[in-house]
Protein backbone atom coordinates (compact mmCIF):
# COMPACT_ATOMS: atom_id res chain seq x y z
CA UNK A 1 0.00 0.00 0.00
CA UNK A 2 1.63 3.13 -0.73
CA UNK A 3 1.88 6.06 2.25
CA UNK A 4 -0.94 8.27 1.51
CA UNK A 5 1.43 11.50 2.72
CA UNK A 6 3.68 10.98 -0.60
CA UNK A 7 3.25 13.54 -3.23
CA UNK A 8 0.61 12.83 -5.97
CA UNK A 9 3.77 12.20 -8.03
CA UNK A 10 5.55 10.11 -5.91
CA UNK A 11 2.35 8.02 -5.24
CA UNK A 12 1.75 7.51 -9.22
CA UNK A 13 5.40 5.80 -9.43
CA UNK A 14 6.19 2.36 -9.35
CA UNK A 15 8.93 1.33 -6.37
CA UNK A 16 10.97 -0.37 -8.28
CA UNK A 17 15.22 -0.90 -9.14
CA UNK A 18 15.92 -0.79 -12.43
CA UNK A 19 18.73 -3.22 -12.49
CA UNK A 20 18.79 -6.41 -10.27
CA UNK A 21 22.16 -7.31 -8.86
CA UNK A 22 24.22 -9.90 -10.05
CA UNK A 23 24.76 -10.90 -5.68
CA UNK A 24 20.97 -11.49 -5.63
CA UNK A 25 21.25 -13.39 -8.55
CA UNK A 26 23.72 -15.66 -7.11
CA UNK A 27 21.82 -15.64 -3.65
CA UNK A 28 18.09 -16.50 -5.63
CA UNK A 29 20.49 -19.28 -8.34
CA UNK A 30 21.86 -21.03 -4.47
CA UNK A 31 25.64 -20.36 -6.09
CA UNK A 32 28.10 -17.99 -7.30
CA UNK A 33 28.47 -17.53 -11.00
CA UNK A 34 31.77 -18.67 -12.24
CA UNK A 35 31.72 -15.25 -14.83
CA UNK A 36 30.69 -12.34 -14.36
CA UNK A 37 29.94 -10.44 -17.76
CA UNK A 38 26.51 -8.56 -16.80
CA UNK A 39 27.46 -5.18 -15.39
CA UNK A 40 29.51 -3.83 -17.57
CA UNK A 41 31.78 -3.58 -14.49
CA UNK A 42 36.08 -3.76 -15.34
CA UNK A 43 37.05 -6.90 -14.05
CA UNK A 44 40.64 -6.56 -14.10
CA UNK A 45 40.04 -3.54 -11.09
CA UNK A 46 41.70 -0.09 -10.65
CA UNK A 47 44.96 0.88 -11.21
CA UNK A 48 47.10 -0.54 -7.72
CA UNK A 49 47.82 2.97 -6.95
CA UNK A 50 44.07 4.28 -7.10
CA UNK A 51 43.26 1.31 -4.40
CA UNK A 52 46.54 2.43 -2.38
CA UNK A 53 45.57 5.88 -2.23
CA UNK A 54 41.81 4.53 -1.19
CA UNK A 55 43.25 2.19 1.42
CA UNK A 56 45.54 4.97 2.72
CA UNK A 57 42.14 7.12 3.23
CA UNK A 58 40.63 4.66 5.19
CA UNK A 59 42.24 5.84 8.23
CA UNK A 60 40.63 9.65 8.10
CA UNK A 61 36.78 8.29 6.84
CA UNK A 62 35.95 9.88 10.15
CA UNK A 63 35.86 13.07 8.03
CA UNK A 64 33.69 14.68 5.35
CA UNK A 65 34.70 14.34 1.92
CA UNK A 66 36.04 17.94 0.92
CA UNK A 67 32.61 18.95 -0.74
CA UNK A 68 34.13 21.48 -3.78
CA UNK A 69 36.16 18.42 -4.95
CA UNK A 70 38.82 21.17 -5.39
CA UNK A 71 42.00 18.61 -5.75
CA UNK A 72 40.22 16.28 -8.30
CA UNK A 73 38.87 19.23 -10.43
CA UNK A 74 41.51 20.74 -10.55
CA UNK A 75 43.20 17.47 -12.00
CA UNK A 76 40.84 16.52 -14.78
CA UNK A 77 40.74 20.63 -15.90
CA UNK A 78 44.32 20.23 -16.54
CA UNK A 79 43.75 16.57 -18.16
CA UNK A 80 41.69 18.14 -20.40
CA UNK A 81 43.07 21.60 -20.98
CA UNK A 82 39.99 23.30 -19.34
CA UNK A 83 39.02 25.42 -16.26
CA UNK A 84 37.74 23.71 -12.44
CA UNK A 85 34.92 25.88 -12.39
CA UNK A 86 33.55 23.62 -16.08
CA UNK A 87 33.54 20.81 -14.45
CA UNK A 88 30.77 19.30 -11.45
CA UNK A 89 31.99 16.01 -9.73
CA UNK A 90 28.89 13.40 -8.48
CA UNK A 91 28.04 10.31 -7.29
CA UNK A 92 28.50 8.70 -11.07
CA UNK A 93 27.15 10.05 -14.22
CA UNK A 94 23.41 8.40 -12.55
CA UNK A 95 23.76 10.64 -9.36
CA UNK A 96 24.76 13.79 -11.24
CA UNK A 97 22.19 13.05 -14.33
CA UNK A 98 19.45 13.09 -11.10
CA UNK A 99 20.57 16.43 -10.56
CA UNK A 100 21.00 17.30 -13.91
CA UNK A 101 16.77 16.82 -14.15
CA UNK A 102 16.16 17.95 -10.80
CA UNK A 103 18.07 21.21 -12.21
CA UNK A 104 15.85 21.58 -15.85
CA UNK A 105 12.79 19.87 -15.94
CA UNK A 106 9.41 20.67 -14.27
CA UNK A 107 6.53 18.41 -14.07
CA UNK A 108 5.41 18.33 -17.69
CA UNK A 109 8.10 19.73 -19.55
CA UNK A 110 8.78 17.45 -22.54
CA UNK A 111 12.35 15.35 -22.76
CA UNK A 112 13.49 13.31 -25.18
CA UNK A 113 15.56 9.74 -25.94
CA UNK A 114 15.75 6.79 -27.70
CA UNK A 115 13.67 3.25 -26.71
CA UNK A 116 15.79 1.09 -24.96
CA UNK A 117 19.14 3.93 -24.26
CA UNK A 118 20.38 3.94 -20.57
CA UNK A 119 17.13 3.43 -18.11
CA UNK A 120 18.04 5.22 -15.44
CA UNK A 121 18.25 8.68 -17.17
CA UNK A 122 13.96 7.84 -17.64
CA UNK A 123 13.80 6.71 -14.03
CA UNK A 124 15.13 10.41 -12.92
CA UNK A 125 12.92 12.21 -15.49
CA UNK A 126 9.95 10.12 -14.16
CA UNK A 127 11.09 10.76 -10.58
CA UNK A 128 11.14 14.83 -11.30
CA UNK A 129 7.22 14.33 -13.56
CA UNK A 130 9.11 15.27 -16.93
CA UNK A 131 7.81 13.70 -19.97
CA UNK A 132 9.68 11.38 -21.81
CA UNK A 133 9.11 10.86 -25.42
CA UNK A 134 11.36 8.62 -27.66
CA UNK A 135 12.35 7.59 -31.01
CA UNK A 136 13.32 4.16 -32.40
CA UNK A 137 17.03 3.07 -32.99
CA UNK A 138 18.48 3.12 -36.45
CA UNK A 139 20.61 0.51 -37.59
CA UNK A 140 20.81 -0.46 -34.16
CA UNK A 141 22.44 3.02 -33.27
CA UNK A 142 20.98 5.86 -31.64
CA UNK A 143 19.51 8.69 -34.56
CA UNK A 144 20.82 11.95 -33.87
CA UNK A 145 18.46 13.19 -36.65
CA UNK A 146 15.48 12.06 -35.43
CA UNK A 147 16.49 13.13 -31.75
CA UNK A 148 16.63 16.41 -33.11
CA UNK A 149 13.66 16.22 -35.04
CA UNK A 150 11.50 15.06 -31.97
CA UNK A 151 13.14 17.44 -29.74
CA UNK A 152 11.84 20.36 -32.03
CA UNK A 153 8.45 19.11 -32.09
CA UNK A 154 7.83 18.31 -28.61
CA UNK A 155 9.98 21.66 -26.98
CA UNK A 156 12.49 19.63 -25.28
CA UNK A 157 14.17 20.63 -22.35
CA UNK A 158 16.48 18.04 -22.35
CA UNK A 159 17.95 15.42 -25.30
CA UNK A 160 19.98 12.16 -24.49
CA UNK A 161 22.32 10.64 -26.02
CA UNK A 162 24.90 7.98 -25.40
CA UNK A 163 27.90 7.84 -27.28
CA UNK A 164 29.09 5.39 -27.30
CA UNK A 165 26.26 3.49 -26.69
CA UNK A 166 24.41 1.25 -23.40
CA UNK A 167 23.15 -1.25 -24.57
CA UNK A 168 24.90 -1.98 -28.06
CA UNK A 169 28.31 -0.77 -27.90
CA UNK A 170 27.59 1.02 -31.52
CA UNK A 171 29.22 4.63 -31.49
CA UNK A 172 28.81 7.78 -33.88
CA UNK A 173 31.81 9.59 -35.34
CA UNK A 174 32.51 13.19 -33.42
CA UNK A 175 31.67 14.73 -36.46
CA UNK A 176 27.95 13.24 -36.40
CA UNK A 177 27.87 14.05 -32.46
CA UNK A 178 28.72 17.71 -33.26
CA UNK A 179 26.26 18.01 -35.86
CA UNK A 180 24.13 17.11 -33.44
CA UNK A 181 25.04 19.21 -30.79
CA UNK A 182 25.05 22.15 -33.53
CA UNK A 183 21.30 21.53 -33.85
CA UNK A 184 20.00 21.79 -30.75
CA UNK A 185 17.03 24.04 -30.56
CA UNK A 186 16.66 27.47 -28.88
CA UNK A 187 15.69 25.93 -25.01
CA UNK A 188 16.96 22.92 -24.71
CA UNK A 189 20.19 21.18 -23.74
CA UNK A 190 21.55 18.43 -24.86
CA UNK A 191 23.13 15.69 -22.44
CA UNK A 192 25.98 13.50 -24.02
CA UNK A 193 26.52 10.47 -21.97
CA UNK A 194 30.43 9.82 -22.76
CA UNK A 195 30.77 6.80 -19.64
CA UNK A 196 32.17 4.24 -22.24
CA UNK A 197 34.35 7.04 -24.32
CA UNK A 198 37.97 6.28 -23.22
CA UNK A 199 37.52 2.51 -25.07
CA UNK A 200 36.38 4.34 -28.17
CA UNK A 201 38.94 5.80 -30.65
CA UNK A 202 39.73 9.92 -30.71
CA UNK A 203 37.75 10.23 -33.95
CA UNK A 204 34.36 9.90 -32.11
CA UNK A 205 34.79 12.50 -29.30
CA UNK A 206 33.80 16.06 -30.43
CA UNK A 207 36.64 18.44 -29.23
CA UNK A 208 35.89 20.07 -25.89
CA UNK A 209 34.41 23.36 -26.28
CA UNK A 210 33.05 24.39 -22.77
CA UNK A 211 31.87 28.10 -24.22
CA UNK A 212 29.24 26.18 -25.85
CA UNK A 213 25.61 26.29 -23.95
CA UNK A 214 23.79 23.51 -25.73
CA UNK A 215 25.51 20.61 -24.52
CA UNK A 216 26.63 19.19 -21.12
CA UNK A 217 29.12 16.17 -21.48
CA UNK A 218 29.48 12.87 -18.80
CA UNK A 219 32.22 10.72 -17.94
CA UNK A 220 32.74 8.50 -15.17
CA UNK A 221 35.14 6.46 -13.25
CA UNK A 222 33.28 3.47 -13.34
CA UNK A 223 34.02 2.25 -16.40
CA UNK A 224 37.37 2.25 -17.84
CA UNK A 225 38.97 3.56 -14.64
CA UNK A 226 37.54 0.37 -12.35
CA UNK A 227 35.88 2.42 -10.31
CA UNK A 228 32.08 1.23 -10.38
CA UNK A 229 31.45 0.77 -6.64
CA UNK A 230 33.19 4.27 -5.65
CA UNK A 231 30.67 5.92 -7.38
CA UNK A 232 32.17 8.73 -8.64
CA UNK A 233 31.62 10.25 -11.91
CA UNK A 234 32.30 14.32 -13.47
CA UNK A 235 30.11 16.60 -15.80
CA UNK A 236 32.18 19.07 -18.27
CA UNK A 237 29.89 22.22 -19.73
CA UNK A 238 29.99 25.78 -19.54
CA UNK A 239 30.80 27.29 -16.26
CA UNK A 240 27.14 28.88 -16.04
CA UNK A 241 25.96 24.95 -16.41
CA UNK A 242 28.66 23.62 -14.78
CA UNK A 243 27.94 25.61 -11.39
CA UNK A 244 24.78 25.35 -11.61
CA UNK A 245 24.79 22.05 -10.04
CA UNK A 246 26.04 23.42 -6.80
CA UNK A 247 22.68 25.18 -6.31
CA UNK A 248 21.06 21.47 -5.67
CA UNK A 249 23.99 18.89 -5.54
CA UNK A 250 24.43 16.78 -2.15
CA UNK A 251 27.71 18.56 -1.50
CA UNK A 252 28.63 15.58 0.32
CA UNK A 253 28.12 13.16 -1.62
CA UNK A 254 31.16 11.90 -2.90
CA UNK A 255 33.21 10.33 -0.06
CA UNK A 256 36.51 10.83 0.06
CA UNK A 257 37.95 7.35 -0.23
CA UNK A 258 36.31 7.66 -4.05
CA UNK A 259 38.20 11.21 -4.13
CA UNK A 260 41.08 9.70 -3.26
CA UNK A 261 40.90 6.89 -5.53
CA UNK A 262 39.84 8.80 -8.69
CA UNK A 263 42.61 11.77 -8.19
CA UNK A 264 45.54 9.02 -7.68
CA UNK A 265 43.90 6.71 -10.96
CA UNK A 266 43.82 9.67 -12.91
CA UNK A 267 47.20 10.44 -12.26
CA UNK A 268 47.97 7.00 -13.59
CA UNK A 269 47.84 6.75 -17.33
CA UNK A 270 49.75 4.16 -17.58
CA UNK A 271 47.68 1.32 -16.52
CA UNK A 272 44.23 3.26 -18.23
CA UNK A 273 46.68 2.20 -21.61
CA UNK A 274 47.16 -1.07 -20.36
CA UNK A 275 43.40 -1.41 -19.54
CA UNK A 276 42.17 -0.24 -22.71
CA UNK A 277 44.18 -2.95 -24.72
CA UNK A 278 43.56 -5.70 -22.69
CA UNK A 279 39.72 -4.24 -22.95
CA UNK A 280 40.07 -4.47 -26.81
CA UNK A 281 41.98 -8.20 -27.16
CA UNK A 282 38.78 -8.88 -24.99
CA UNK A 283 36.28 -7.61 -27.20
CA UNK A 284 37.96 -9.60 -30.57
CA UNK A 285 37.86 -12.69 -28.46
CA UNK A 286 34.20 -11.88 -27.68
CA UNK A 287 33.38 -11.26 -31.45
CA UNK A 288 35.15 -14.87 -32.57
CA UNK A 289 33.33 -16.88 -29.86
CA UNK A 290 30.09 -15.07 -30.92
CA UNK A 291 30.35 -15.97 -34.49
CA UNK A 292 31.80 -19.18 -34.21
CA UNK A 293 28.38 -20.01 -32.04
CA UNK A 294 26.38 -18.15 -34.95
CA UNK A 295 25.83 -15.43 -33.38
CA UNK A 296 26.45 -11.86 -35.09
CA UNK A 297 28.63 -9.65 -32.86
CA UNK A 298 27.69 -5.98 -33.48
CA UNK A 299 31.24 -3.75 -33.60
CA UNK A 300 31.70 -2.06 -30.19
CA UNK A 301 33.38 1.18 -28.98
CA UNK A 302 32.53 -0.08 -25.14
CA UNK A 303 34.06 -2.65 -22.36
CA UNK A 304 31.53 -5.11 -24.40
CA UNK A 305 29.94 -7.18 -27.04
CA UNK A 306 26.74 -7.27 -27.87
CA UNK A 307 25.57 -10.24 -29.93
CA UNK A 308 22.93 -10.76 -32.29
CA UNK A 309 21.44 -14.22 -31.91
CA UNK A 310 19.25 -14.12 -34.60
CA UNK A 311 15.52 -14.44 -33.03
CA UNK A 312 13.30 -12.46 -31.42
CA UNK A 313 13.51 -10.94 -27.56
CA UNK A 314 11.82 -14.39 -26.20
CA UNK A 315 14.78 -16.81 -27.40
CA UNK A 316 17.09 -14.07 -26.22
CA UNK A 317 15.87 -13.81 -22.87
CA UNK A 318 15.61 -17.76 -22.86
CA UNK A 319 19.46 -17.49 -23.80
CA UNK A 320 19.71 -15.43 -20.92
CA UNK A 321 18.33 -17.84 -18.43
CA UNK A 322 19.98 -20.53 -20.40
CA UNK A 323 23.56 -19.02 -19.22
CA UNK A 324 22.44 -18.23 -15.71
CA UNK A 325 22.02 -22.13 -15.34
CA UNK A 326 25.27 -22.99 -16.78
CA UNK A 327 27.36 -20.11 -14.09
CA UNK A 328 27.50 -17.40 -16.80
CA UNK A 329 25.63 -13.50 -16.10
CA UNK A 330 25.18 -11.93 -18.91
CA UNK A 331 22.44 -9.18 -19.64
CA UNK A 332 20.17 -7.66 -22.68
CA UNK A 333 18.82 -4.75 -24.30
CA UNK A 334 15.05 -4.55 -22.96
CA UNK A 335 13.43 -2.65 -25.94
CA UNK A 336 12.21 -4.57 -29.47
CA UNK A 337 14.06 -4.73 -31.47
CA UNK A 338 17.02 -4.55 -29.51
CA UNK A 339 16.50 -7.44 -27.34
CA UNK A 340 17.31 -9.82 -30.07
CA UNK A 341 20.63 -9.78 -28.76
CA UNK A 342 22.20 -10.51 -25.84
CA UNK A 343 25.25 -8.28 -24.05
CA UNK A 344 28.38 -9.48 -23.05
CA UNK A 345 30.62 -7.66 -20.68
CA UNK A 346 34.31 -7.54 -20.84
CA UNK A 347 35.75 -9.62 -18.31
CA UNK A 348 38.83 -11.79 -17.23
CA UNK A 349 40.22 -14.09 -19.72
CA UNK A 350 39.09 -17.11 -17.83
CA UNK A 351 36.24 -15.67 -17.71
CA UNK A 352 35.98 -15.40 -21.15
CA UNK A 353 37.11 -18.68 -22.07
CA UNK A 354 34.18 -20.07 -19.49
CA UNK A 355 32.26 -18.75 -21.86
CA UNK A 356 33.27 -19.84 -24.68
CA UNK A 357 32.69 -23.52 -23.35
CA UNK A 358 29.52 -23.02 -22.47
CA UNK A 359 27.71 -20.35 -25.16
CA UNK A 360 27.63 -23.57 -27.15
CA UNK A 361 25.49 -25.95 -24.54
CA UNK A 362 23.28 -22.76 -23.68
CA UNK A 363 21.96 -22.57 -27.31
CA UNK A 364 21.74 -26.17 -27.87
CA UNK A 365 19.78 -26.69 -24.88
CA UNK A 366 17.10 -23.94 -26.57
CA UNK A 367 17.30 -25.98 -30.06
Amino acid sequence: MTDQRQTPLAQSLPATVPFVAPERMEEIRGAAFEARLGANELSFGPSPKALAAMADSLGGIWKYGEPENRDLRQALAALHGIQPEEITVGEGIDGLLGVLVRLYVNPGDAVVTSAGSYPTFNYHVAGFGGVLHTVPYKNDREDPEALIAKAKEVGAKLVYLSNPNNPMGTVHSAKTVQTMIEAVPEGCLMVLDEAYTEFAPDETRPRLDTSDKRVIRFRTFSKAYGMAGARIGYGIAHREIATGFDKIRNHFGVNRVAQAGALAALKDQDYLTETLSKVAAGRARLAQIAQKAGLEPLPSAANFVTMDCGRDGDYARALVKALDKHGIFVRMPGVAPLDRCIRVSVGLPEEIEIFAERLPLALAELG
